[in-house]
C-alpha cells in the first residue's frame, strides 16, 4: 500500500519559516519525480516546487527564492524548506509522487500565514 504522509504544518506569522517534510512508503522511492502542490480556499491546485529524480529542481515564480525543495532517497522524504512566508502562502500543502502512470497524493497539511 502506497502512503505519502505531509507533517509539518501549522500556523506562522508573517516572514516567518516552515519545513514540510513528507514521509513515503510502498513505493521505489528514488525512481519517482517529486512535487508540492498548494490549494487556497476557493482556488485551484497548484504547483510549487519540483524535484527530479536526478534532483533537479524547479519552481513556481510566486516562491522563487523562498521556497527550497530537498529530497533524502536514503529516508524516502522529500521537504519544502518555506521562508519568508507571506499570508498568500496560506494554503494546504500536498505531496506528490509520480513515475509515467503511478501517481500518489498525501492527504496534506494547513498551513497558514497570519498575525
Amino acid at each position: 500500500q502506497v502512503q505519502l504522509v505531509e507533517s509539518g504544518g501549522g500556523l506562522v506569522q508573517p516572514g516567518g519559516s516552515l519545513r514540510l517534510s513528507c514521509a513515503a512508503s510502498g513505493i521505489i522511492f528514488r525512481l519517482y519525480d517529486l512535487r508540492w502542490y498548494r490549494q487556497a480556499p476557493g482556488k485551484q491546485r497548484e504547483l510549487v516546487a519540483t524535484i527530479a529524480t536526478g534532483s533537479r529542481t524547479n519552481y513556481a515564480d510566486s516562491v522563487i527564492g523562498r521556497f527550497t525543495i530537498s529530497r533524502d532517497n536514503a529516508k524516502n522524504t522529500v521537504e519544502l524548506q518555506m521562508n519568508s512566508l507571506k499570508p498568500e502562502d496560506t494554503a494546504v500543502y500536498y505531496c506528490y509522487a509520480i513515475l509515467a502512470t503511478r501517481r500518489y497524493w498525501g492527504q496534506g497539511t494547513q498551513v497558514t500565514v497570519s498575525s
